[in-house]
């Protein structure tokens, strides 16, 4: 691998940012979600998932050092 691995997880996500944009977006227009609570969850769900997904990359990055490094001890 040429580029470290939190640019390219950066570069991902200034990708699938958009999409996840779009897909909220899509449902969100869709009426599918008929209530207040229906959105409310619906965005409790969503976005702590991205933030959630966008931040493991950077646990897997971690834990994946760490076995690199007593690996190489």
């Amino acid at each position: 691998m040429n580029q470290s691995f939190r640019k390219l997880w950066n570069i991902t996500f200034l990708v699938v940012g958009p999409l996840w944009a779009l897909f909220v977006w899509m449902v969100w227009t869709s009426g599918q979600l008929r209530t207040p609570q229906q959105e409310g969850l619906f965005f409790s769900v969503v976005i702590p998932g991205f933030i959630l997904i966008y931040l493991s990359g950077f646990l897997i990055a971690k834990r994946h050092a760490r076995k690199q490094g007593s690996a190489s001890s």
